[in-house]
């Protein structure tokens, strides 16, 4: 839809004497609370028409360079979005040395326990969220487990605790694997054999040499926690 209307100037606060001439508007963008209207003007006429929110944003980051930098191993994806730059590590299974502070003021208990794949959703300067996996993820569609891990929420989200995690977000894992584990957060329905005693499957364990993949908790799926676009 088009009509002559008059156009809205911006006039910069400078002398009258210098002679700059207004700043003619060129386009604006009216937001509603269902639709998003497109207003171009050219010599005096208004051309209206809608659009969407997702055409805006991608006329606004074509100006904008955008870029992952160099991605540290293991990398499965990579997203940016308010909260900043978010990447997904993979960790293929292993033995770790862990340490599980089951008393204040008292030394931790070290073991050394199997772990399936891990997925750990890392940004700078926070703590992780991790996932358990039977393969490394290649697809959205692709199950994710309950980390059999302390500190978990259910969510995957980690409680740091007093460990710092700073802007080398490949070295998260290891610092989340190898920080002091607690009975913090949630313990509960990580494993199908001990479903409400995590500390007994951790006792089963020690000292193996793999994780049984078959206790794993299912937990949601890759898509669920990717952002669209970012899947591997």
């Amino acid at each position: 839809m088009s009509r002559r209307n008059k156009v809205e100037s911006w006039r910069w606060a400078l002398p009258p004497k210098l002679k700059v001439p207004p700043d003619e508007l060129q386009a604006r963008i009216d937001i509603f609370s269902e639709t998003v209207v497109l207003r171009l003007y050219e010599r005096g006429v208004a051309t209206t028409r809608p659009v969407s929110a997702l055409d805006v944003a991608k006329a606004f980051f074509s100006e904008i360079p955008l870029g992952s930098g160099i991605l540290p191993d293991g990398a499965l994806w990579w997203s940016s979005s308010r909260e900043g730059r978010e990447v997904a590590l993979w960790v293929s299974p292993r033995v770790w040395p862990v340490a599980l502070q089951l008393e204040a003021f008292k030394p931790p208990r070290r073991m050394k326990l199997p772990m399936p794949g891990l997925v750990f959703i890392c940004q700078a300067g926070r703590p992780p969220r991790v996932f358990a996996a039977k393969r490394r993820p290649d697809g959205p569609g692709q199950i994710l487990y309950h980390a059999p891990l302390f500190n978990v929420f259910q969510d995957g989200r980690t409680c740091s605790g007093t460990q710092r995690y700073g802007p080398d977000i490949g070295k998260h894992p290891w610092e989340f694997m190898t920080s002091f584990f607690t009975e913090a957060a949630h313990t509960r329905g990580r494993s199908r054999s001990h479903p409400d005693n995590l500390l007994a499957l951790w006792e089963e364990l020690e000292g193996k040499r793999r994780y049984p993949l078959g206790d794993l908790a299912p937990c949601c799926k890759v898509e669920g926690i990717a952002p669209a676009g970012g899947t591997p």
